[in-house]
C-alpha cells in the first residue's frame, strides 16, 4: 500500500512560527525558520523533572525510551509512566509537538524475534501499541529492535525470516493504527543492517520515517580507535552518515524519509599509542560519556581536540594520559543539520537530550543552524 507520510503535514509548522521565547536565555530571544517539513527528533531517556531542563520549543518531536515487551503486549514500564505523561503534557504548550513511544533499544528487545514471528504476535502487539497510544495520548511507535535477522545485542535471538516478519510487522501496525498515527523505526547505520535487515522497497511506503543511527560507527566493542559518529567516510573509515545517506538512496530510499543521527555523547579508549593523534589506532575501549560532561572530562584528562577535515568531526587525544575520545560537538551537529538540509532530507534526530548541556548545548547548535 501506498502510504502518504503525515509527520510531513503535520511535522514542522513550528519551526517556520515557533514563539519569541525559543532561543538562549544566555543570547536574547529568536525565532527558528528552518525548511519546511524539516523534522528535529529528540529521543529522551532522562526523568520528568529533567526534561524542564531544555529548550524543547523547536522540537517537531520527543521519542519516549522506552516501552518493552510483556508476552505479545508493548508496556510502559511503571517507574517510566509518570515520565510519558509529562512529556505528553508538554503538548499543551506546543501543539505542534509529537511524542512517540520507542520500543526496545540496547537490550530491549529480547523477544523481539519470536513474538514477531507469528501473525498472532504481531496482531495483539499492534492492537496493544494503539491501546497504549490512547491510553496516554502519544503520537505514535518508533520500533527500534537491534536488529531483525542479524547479531545486535549479545545472547538476543535472531534468524533470517525476521527481515520478513519486520515487513508483515510493519504492515499490520499501519492496518491498525490507521492514518491517525506514526509509524517509524530505529535502524543500524551500516551496511549489514542495510542489506539484511529491512526489505526497504516494501517497508517504507508504509512507515513515515527512518531514524538512521549514524552513531556507535565505532563501536564499544572496537580494538581500534575512530569516529564513532562521523558525517563523510575517510580512507580508514568507509561508516559515516554520507556513506549511509548514499547507500540507501541507490537502493531507491525515499531521501524525504530520512533522519540522519547525532550523538550527544562521546566514546572513549585507554593505552591509545601516540601516533596519528591517537586516531585509528589500536587501544581499549574505556567508557562513554555524555555531552554534558565531556569538556570537563577532555580538561581533567589533559587531551587536546582536534578537528578532522575529511570526516567534518571532532576528537581529542592525549599522549601523556594515552586516551582518545570520539564525539559530535557544535560545529559537527551544524554540519550535519546543513548537511540533512541541503541533501532534502527528512530530518535530525539524536541520542538523547538528556545528555546535552542545559544551557547551549548541542540542541542549540541544531537550532542555529535552522535559523
Amino acid at each position: 500500500m501506498k502510504h502518504t507520510p503525515r509527520s510531513h503535514r503535520v511535522a514542522v509548522n513550528i519551526l517556520l512560527a515557533v514563539s519569541a521565547t525559543l532561543l538562549f536565555s544566555c543570547q536574547g530571544r529568536a525565532e527558528i525558520e528552518g525548511p519546511e517539513d524539516f523534522l528535529v527528533m529528540a529521543y529522551y531517556a532522562g526523568n520528568e523533572m529533567a526534561i524542564d531542563r531544555y529548550e524543547v520549543s523547536g522540537l517537531t518531536h520527543i521519542i519516549f525510551s522506552f516501552s518493552r515487551l510483556e508476552g505479545n503486549r508493548m508496556v510502559i514500564p511503571d517507574r517510566r509512566v509518570e515520565t510519558l505523561r509529562r512529556l505528553v503534557s508538554l503538548k499543551d504548550d506546543h501543539p505542534s509537538l509529537r511524542v512517540i513511544i520507542a520500543l526496545g533499544g540496547w537490550g530491549g528487545c529480547e523477544t523481539c524475534s519470536e513474538v514477531f514471528s507469528s501473525p498472532e504476535g504481531r496482531s495483539e502487539f499492534s492492537f496493544s501499541v494503539r491501546e497504549v497510544l490512547e491510553v496516554y495520548g502519544a503520537d505514535g511507535i518508533d520500533l527500534d529492535w537491534e536488529y531483525p535477522a542479524i547479531s545486535g545485542y549479545p545472547g538476543h535471538p535472531y534468524m533470517a525470516a525476521d527481515k520478513q516478519n519486520f515487513t508483515l510487522l510493519v504492515e499490520k501496525l499501519r492496518d491498525v493504527l490507521g492514518e491517525e498515527f506514526e509509524i517509524g523505526f530505529a535502524a543500524g547505520g551500516f551496511k549489514r543492517f542495510f542489506d539484511e535487515s529491512v526489505e526497504w522497497d516494501k517497508v517504507m511506503p508504509v512507515v513515515d520515517y527512518v531514524n538512521i543511527m549514524t552513531y556507535d560507527l565505532v563501536s564499544g566493542g572496537s580494538p581500534v580507535t575512530g569516529h564513532h559518529t562521523p558525517l563523510y567516510s575517510t580512507p580508514m573509515q568507509s561508516r559515516s552518515v554520507d556513506f549511509a545517506v548514499n547507500y540507501l538512496d541507490s537502493i531507491g530510499v525515499d531521501p524525504a524519509k530520512l533522519v540522519i543521527g547525532a550523538a550527544f555523547y562521546g566514546r572513549a579508549w585507554e593505552n591509545v599509542p601516540d601516533e596519528n593523534m591517537g586516531l585509528y589506532q589500536p587501544a581499549t575501549f574505556k567508557t562513554a560519556i555524555t555531552y554534558r560532561e565531556l569538556y570537563d572530562w577532555i580538561e581533567e584528562n589533559s587531551m587536546t581536540e582536534f578537528w578532522d577535515e575529511i570526516a567534518h568531526a571532532p576528537y581529542a587525544f592525549s599522549a601523556e594520559t594515552g586516551l582518545f575520545a570520539t564525539y559530535d560537538n557544535p560545529r559537527s551537529v551544524r554540519l550535519k543539520t546543513r548537511y540533512a538540509i541541503e541533501n532534502g532530507l527528512g530530518g535530525i534526530m539524536f541520542w538523547q537530550l538528556a545528555g546535552d548541556r542545559h544551557d547551549d548545548g548541542l540542541l542549540h547548535a541544531i537550532y542555529r543552524e535552522l535559523e
